[in-house]
């Protein structure tokens, strides 16, 4: 199969299956944590945390991918993009630790996230998401989806899919529904992310803040919420977890511009309020 050509059946569903490999092999490195207190070093904000879990969790996502696609492009969160001088058409976006705060403190919503986009099976020249994977360790789940193929719920061992549930969203209309959203470090993009919450509430009963945007993602895909939508998230926090929802049945928007808004689920993305200029 020539990595020049649009991705067939056959080819997306290999990709599901290294990018099911890659995603085990990280939440892997997850899986060791021990004891309460995590050494983590600041990025860019207080609160915004990396550890040496995110990257030894990166290093054997790209170990996985490498060693099967060797000719493909890697873009992470933690070590930046990686492009081979004979690149293929295929691009992976890796998250190794999506809700690195969850992790640090203990609380158990935190995730790897493996995705690749490459040319549409359709043959129209199109770059698209072909497959995608989210695992949680800590919650033995791991959540998964291929273009055209529908979305799944199982455990953390990707050799037993006997129990996997296919996803088909929340349902319309349920009492009682929840939206849940994020915030940012930047205190200017927090404030805007606040005062749009109060836009997103009407037509829902509450809000929940779950830490991780590929688990909330993930959660709309699995009916456990009924919507998201969160400003400013990058791509390797939403890459999996919106072809996951979308496999799923639930309308997704996914950001136009960096920052921008990523929502699924049953939001009116119409009324998603713009940030101030500047």
């Amino acid at each position: 199969m020539s990595h020049n050509t649009a991705a067939t059946p056959d080819l997306t569903a290999e990709l599901l299956a290294t990018a099911r490999r890659a995603a085990a092999a990280g939440a892997a490195v997850l899986a060791q944590r021990h004891g309460v207190h995590i050494e983590a070093d600041t990025k860019s904000a207080a609160g915004d945390w990396v550890t040496d879990y995110d990257r030894r969790a990166e290093q054997a996502v790209r170990e996985v991918i490498t060693a099967e696609r060797p000719r493909d492009a890697i873009t992470g969160e933690e070590y930046g993009n990686t492009t081979p001088a004979d690149a293929s058409p295929y691009r992976w976006s890796i998250d190794p630790l999506d809700g690195t705060a969850n992790f640090v403190r203990g609380i158990l919503y935190y995730a790897t996230s493996v995705a690749v986009a490459g040319p549409a099976p359709e043959g129209t020249g199109e770059q698209v998401w072909l497959a995608g994977v989210v695992q949680a360790p800590a919650l033995a789940s791991t959540w998964w989806a291929s273009r055209g193929a529908g979305a799944w719920l199982g455990g953390t061992d990707a050799g037993d899919d006997a129990g996997a549930r296919r996803l088909t969203g929340p349902v319309p209309g349920a009492a009682g529904a929840l939206v849940a959203t994020g915030f940012g470090y930047d205190a200017e993009r927090r404030d805007f992310q606040v005062q749009a919450l109060a836009a997103l509430m009407p037509g829902f009963a509450n809000v929940r803040r779950i830490g991780s945007a590929a688990l909330d993602l993930c959660l709309v895909a699995d009916g456990t919420l009924d919507a998201y939508a969160e400003y400013g998230t990058g791509e390797h926090d939403w890459s999996a977890g919106a072809l996951i929802a979308e496999e799923a049945g639930c309308p997704v928007l996914r950001p136009d511009t960096d920052p921008g808004w990523q929502a699924v689920g049953y939001v009116d993305f119409d009324q998603l309020p713009a940030p101030p200029a500047g």
